[in-house]
């Protein structure tokens, strides 16, 4: 072995791709893009474009909807409530709450709130305040000398005054409030002017 006897792997490098240099090359002329048009041009991107017939995604019959306003709860059935209780995690004898739920890691976050499920056995006798609850779920509680209350919503805040009002209402109120100002301008304006 000498020096000048090294070389690279076979396929470990590889020579520039030389478009545009003969029919020979294999890349001549349209230099791999095919015919002419829009698409052999750069900067080109129609997705789902289908020249100019109704796409697919329009053909296609459209079903059901998503709830801008669903609420995203988390769910706990009440067996897991009684694994937490006997490994010590919850309190039987304190109310359960969200805030109890997440500091004994049974859910690691509140999202829109928790709602009570009724997979599972309920031995201890325990009080739940939660978003929700099923009627399972509610029935177990009961059954175990437990009692379910059920806590609201946290609501929205109220908008401040003139927050969220039509643009044509701002503008009357606020040409209300300006034409006092212009009239006693007027005036000012008028007594200043010399009398001849």
């Amino acid at each position: 072995m000498r020096l000048n006897d090294l070389r690279d792997l076979p396929g470990a490098t590889t020579s520039k791709k030389r478009v545009g240099r003969g029919l020979g090359s294999g890349l001549g002329k349209t230099s791999g893009r095919g015919q002419k048009g829009q698409k052999s041009r750069s900067g080109v991107a129609i997705k789902g474009f289908e020249g100019g017939q109704m796409p697919i995604h329009m053909r296609l019959p459209k079903r059901g909807f998503n709830n801008r306003f669903a609420k995203d709860f988390n769910e706990v059935n009440v067996g897991r409530i009684q694994t937490a209780i006997d490994d010590k995690k919850l309190d039987a004898s304190k109310p359960v709450t969200v805030e109890a739920l997440v500091e004994a890691g049974v859910i690691r976050r509140a999202r829109d709130g928790v709602r009570l499920l009724g997979r599972g056995e309920l031995k201890s006798k325990v009080t739940f305040e939660l978003t929700g609850a099923s009627s399972g779920a509610v029935k177990a509680v009961e059954a175990a000398g437990g009692t379910v209350t059920l806590t609201p919503m946290p609501k929205r805040s109220a908008k401040a005054d003139g927050e969220g009002a039509p643009k044509k209402a701002a503008k009357k109120a606020a040409t209300k409030k300006s034409a006092p100002k212009k009239a006693a301008a007027k005036k000012s304006a008028a007594k200043k002017e010399p009398s001849e």
